[in-house]
This record gives structure tokens, C-alpha cells and sequence, in this order.
């Protein structure tokens, strides 16, 4: 994390507390700031805020409003940020449960969602329980206690089926036809190395991190190599070979009932 995005944070918060007042209780980094692979030109910075009661409606807009990029611009390609009840971020509920989302960047499509239900099923209602797991390992605390004690891990069955959901919303992403380099499928590849190691070590990796510890385990070698070469640059793997590797990971990772 550069000095850029730390100073940006330190105003996030002190914005969101100007707002929020004494029911902002948390505060926590998130993604791949929390799992030390935050990679600056590609990665977003993500945040959870944490508050102690249902905020209003005017304050989740006034929210919006102070923390979107055009009031206090993102240094990176975009803000994720979604706001937690203090219950449901310490209660391991498989469910949105959010607040608020905000998505805002100068790489980033603007997006400020205010209930789960208002949240396109097509876009996924996994993401927020498989963050909030990732949180309660390795979320850095910014304001508040440590990220551990705001945030409750989810329960095994409930994890495998929310990993289960994710790899079948990545499979259903249309990609490029034939064999040929399919952009994004580097992202796809990694995501699924990642699910595939926390299920097997119960732990949460970054996406290169994981895909290194298959790839030193001798599996898929050629393949994960080519993906993480992607992320600096190099050409995306083909879109066949990425969703034979996520049906793979898929059967692995499913519950088995």
C-alpha cells in the first residue's frame, strides 16, 4: 500500500466518521490490502465500514455523496465499499446483510446500492459473506477493534456453498469463442486457485499466492504461470482451458450435500 492510498484512507474514515458519528464503530481494509497484494494500477481499494445500528435513509445517501470519487477522489482504479450492522458483521450470516454498497472510481462504473434486494441476482449475493470471511482473517483495522473480533468466519458448509456459487457465476461469463486469449480469465483462473486452497488449508490466500501453492503442489503448472504472467502484462490464458480448470476446482469445492 503506497502513501497514496494511505493518506486517501485516513480521509475516508474521517469523512465517513463526520457523517456516521458515534454509530461509525469500525473501520477495516479490506481484499488485497488485507492479504498484502494490493497491486497499484490494478487492484481496488476495498473497505467495510462497521456501525452500530440501521443507518436512515438521508444519511446512506450523505454517505455516498462525501465518499464517492468526485467529492474525494480514489487514487486507485475505484473504491469498493460496503457498510455492516455490527450484528450482522459478527453473526457468520451467509447472507448480504449490507447497508450500503458503493462502487466509484475513475475505472469504475458508479454504482450506490442501498438494501441486498436492490442488488441484481445476476451479479452475484455471494461476494459479501466470502469478504466478510476474508475480514475476519486478515482485515486490516483502520478505526475500531481488530477486524478478527468485528467479523465472524462463516461456518464450513456455508462457505463451500458460497465458493460454489462464485465459481459458477464465473462460469457463466460469456468469453471470447475458440481457444484464443480471453481476457479476464487470468482473474478466474487465480479466484478459483484461491477458493481451492482455503477449502483444502482453511485459509485465505491471495489469488497469486494460491495459484504459487498449487502450482509448487505440481498441479495445473503451466496454466497458473501463464495467469499470474498475465497480471503483469503478459497474454490471458485461453477461456477453454480457464473453465475446464474452474469445473475442476468446482467439483473439489461443492458441497457433497
Amino acid at each position: 500500500m503506497d502513501d497514496a492510498v494511505r493518506g486517501y484512507l485516513a480521509e475516508l474514515v474521517d469523512r465517513a466518521r463526520g457523517v456516521l458519528g458515534d454509530d461509525l464503530v469500525g473501520a477495516y481494509a479490506a481484499g488485497s490490502m488485507g492479504l498484502d497484494a494490493y497491486q497499484p494500477g490494478r487492484s481496488d481499494v476495498d473497505v467495510a465500514l462497521v456501525v452500530a445500528r440501521t443507518l436512515a435513509g438521508p444519511t446512506r445517501r450523505t454517505l455516498v455523496d462525501r465518499l464517492r470519487h468526485e467529492a474525494l477522489p480514489c487514487p486507485a482504479r475505484g473504491l469498493e465499499l460496503v457498510v455492516y450492522r455490527r450484528d450482522v458483521a459478527a453473526s457468520g450470516t451467509p447472507e448480504p446483510g449490507f447497508e450500503v454498497e458503493l462502487n466509484t472510481g475513475a475505472a469504475m462504473s458508479f454504482r450506490a446500492t442501498y438494501a441486498p434486494g436492490d442488488r441484481p441476482g445476476a451479479d452475484g449475493h455471494f461476494w459479501y459473506a466470502l469478504d466478510r470471511s476474508i475480514l475476519h482473517q486478515s482485515g486490516l483495522a483502520l478505526l475500531g477493534p481488530p477486524a478478527a473480533e468485528a467479523f465472524a468466519d462463516l461456518a464450513p458448509g456455508d462457505l463451500r456453498r458460497l465458493l460454489a456459487e462464485a465459481l459458477a457465476w464465473w462460469l457463466a461469463l460469456p468469453t471470447p469463442p475458440g481457444d484464443g486469449p480471453a481476457p479476464g480469465a487470468e482473474d478466474a483462473v487465480l479466484g478459483a486457485c484461491r477458493a481451492l486452497v482455503k477449502v483444502r488449508d482453511g485459509r485465505w490466500l491471495s489469488k497469486v499466492d494460491a495459484g504459487r501453492r498449487l502450482r509448487g503442489r505440481g498441479e495445473h503448472a503451466d496454466l497458473i504461470d501463464r495467469s499470474i504472467a498475465a497480471r503483469r502484462g503478459g497474454p490471458p490464458p485461453g477461456g477453454t482451458e480457464a473453465r475446464a480448470f474452474q469445473r475442476w476446482v468446482l467439483a473439489e469445492v461443492a458441497p457433497t450435500h
